[in-house]
Formats: structure tokens, sequence, C-alpha cells
């Protein structure tokens, strides 16, 4: 059943705000998608929006990825252990994602699952925040191989609905010493490949179940999310480096909390 177009653009504007926030882009679409009472069966349109936020990644660091690929053609160290960060990383998801697809699937309909995930995720970053002192990777090209791997198996938590795969990766990251700045951007970089493995594995498994209300539906917060989270990444890494992801945390406690008794009521 097709959203209303009201719908849809809400959805991409809530998609676009909080996909590199670690508030968890999916748990706020589940539970915004309750309040705005959104059809069932929509668990494809908010997997694929999320390209488009992850295409504004690409947009704004395309000097980073273009110096990349063409230090990979030449060999150059630096742009190959750039790369095999970012893919050490993105193999446990890729993995786990596999395996997990119908489960992972079953608990996109669970609000509840998602008020609680945000309110526990909250005090995990109060608490990795006030412990984490000492960083010694200040860039991605000079992440160690297993400390790639060890954020990759973070970032496998955010499978669970509401406990953001942004906020996972950058708390797992500062716990194995990387420093804010990098934490952030390795996240923005390792966010490409996860979700477009996770868009082609949704799209393909509900290929026979899609539209074309569907498909334009998709279409429109794909543009939403992409337009919406150009001005926020800049914004996030000034937040960051001021403030650190304390706010993001208590925002999390306080909507995991209002969430959680108006479900409850």
């Amino acid at each position: 059943m097709a959203m209303s177009l009201l719908s849809v653009i809400l959805l991409g504007v809530v998609e676009g705000v909080t996909e590199f926030l670690p508030v968890s882009s999916t748990g706020h679409l589940i539970l915004a998608g309750e309040i705005m009472k959104v059809p069932e069966g929509s668990e494809t349109f908010d997997i694929v929006i999320q390209l488009g936020a992850i295409l504004a990644v690409v947009v704004l660091y395309r000097h980073k990825f273009a110096a990349v690929l063409a230090g990979l053609f030449a060999r150059d160290k630096q742009a190959i252990r750039f790369t095999c960060n970012v893919l050490i990383g993105f193999l446990p998801a890729a993995l786990v994602g596999a395996i997990a697809y119908r489960m992972i699937k079953a608990l996109l309909t669970q609000p509840m699952v998602v008020a609680v995930a945000l309110i526990v995720g909250g005090v995990a970053i109060l608490m990795i925040e006030r412990m984490a002192r000492r960083f010694s990777v200040h860039s991605v090209e000079a992440m160690p191989l297993n400390t790639a791997f060890g954020i990759g198996v973070f970032q496998c938590l955010a499978m669970i609905p509401g406990v953001s795969r942004s906020g996972a990766t950058i708390m797992g990251a500062l716990a194995l010493g990387v420093e804010r700045k990098t934490a952030a951007e390795y996240s923005f970089f390792l966010a490409v490949p996860t979700m477009l493995g996770a868009t082609a594995l949704a799209l393909w498994k509900a290929r026979h179940n899609l539209g074309d209300s569907q498909l334009s539906d998709i279409a429109i917060g794909f543009l939403v999310s992409f337009l919406v989270a150009m001005l926020v990444i800049r914004w996030f890494m000034n937040v960051v480096m001021r403030h650190g992801f304390a706010p993001f945390a208590w925002y999390r406690i306080i909507v995991g909390g209002v969430a959680m008794l108006w479900l409850l009521m």
C-alpha cells in the first residue's frame, strides 16, 4: 500500500537528519511510522531511502574518494590501506546481515525494541565518552586492521533497531583508541558499502512485491534524505568537535523514555 506524499517527505527528512547522528535513523523511522500510521510493509522503504543519505557522503567527500581511487590505480600504500580498512570494517555486517536477514526484518516492526535500545544506547555513549581518553589512531589510513575489524563487529549491534549504525561504529572506534573526528569520518565511509549492501539485499528480497507507487515513494524519500543529509553532516562534525557525543546521548535517553511511555499508554 502506498504512503501519502506528506508521509514520504517527512520520513525522508527524518532519515536525512538522523542517518549520521548516533541516534538511530532506523529507530526514528520506525517510531515516526508508528506515529503517522504508515501502512505495514514499509520496511523496504526504510532501508532503501537510507542510500540517499549515504550518497550525501559520497558527494561531500568526493575529493577523498577520487584521491583514493586514483591512488589504487597507482598502487599507493595509503589508498590501499584506506580501502582495506573500510572493506574489513564492512565484512562482519555483510556476513551477519546475510545470515540473519529474516530476524532483522522482523525487529523492524517492533517500536518497543527501539525505545529500549535508544535508552540503553544513550547510557552506553555517556559511559564510553567518559572512559575513552587516550587516542592512538588519527586517520583512517593509520588504523590497524584489527581495529577496523573490531569496529565492524560493533556495527553489527546496529542491526537491532534503535541502536544506531553510526553510534555503534563511532563508540566502538572511540573504545578502540580512534580519536573523535576520525571515528566519525570512518563511520561515514563505512556506511557506503554497508548501506549499498543492505539496499541491494532489501530490493532483491522485495523484487516481486514492489509496485510503481512503492518505487515512486522510494525515489522521493531517497531524494529528500539526500538533500537533508547534505546539510546535517557538516553541522554534526562541528557539534562533535565542540561538544563531543554527550548531547546525542541525552537526546536518545529523552526520546527513548518518551517513546516508551507513549507506547505503553
